[in-house]
């Protein structure tokens, strides 16, 4: 098992992930725009915690760290945009904001500490 797998913000951003890519697949056509963005920014937490994780100085993992909270709560945007279009995904995008929350909260710790 790699480092990062073992992180809580991590494991939270894959289960976020999966959430993220089935609503995807789900939004109605002509909304192509969006599903880039949202697979973008939901691909970007987990990734940028993995990368961040392997660094060896913490200011460079606060920096990775950093942007996936960022991309994070652009997820969260995303996510109120979509139940804005369909209702149908409230409890949904719900679901994946509650995932979202623990993952920025957690990340807020790390990166406001010294």
């Amino acid at each position: 098992m790699f480092t990062h797998e073992k992180f809580e913000a991590y494991q939270l951003s894959i289960e976020f992930t999966d959430i993220a890519l089935r609503l995807i697949d789900e939004l109605p056509a002509g909304h192509s725009g969006l599903r880039d963005q949202l697979r973008r920014a939901a691909f970007s937490v987990p990734l940028n915690l993995a990368e961040g994780t392997g660094k060896n100085s913490q200011v460079d993992r606060k920096r990775f760290y950093s942007i996936a909270r960022g991309s994070a709560m652009e997820c969260a945007a995303i996510f109120d945009i979509i139940r804005l279009l369909d209702k149908r995904f409230a409890a949904r995008t719900e679901k994946g904001k509650q995932k979202l929350k623990s993952i920025v909260n957690i990340l807020s710790k790390i990166c406001a500490s010294r």
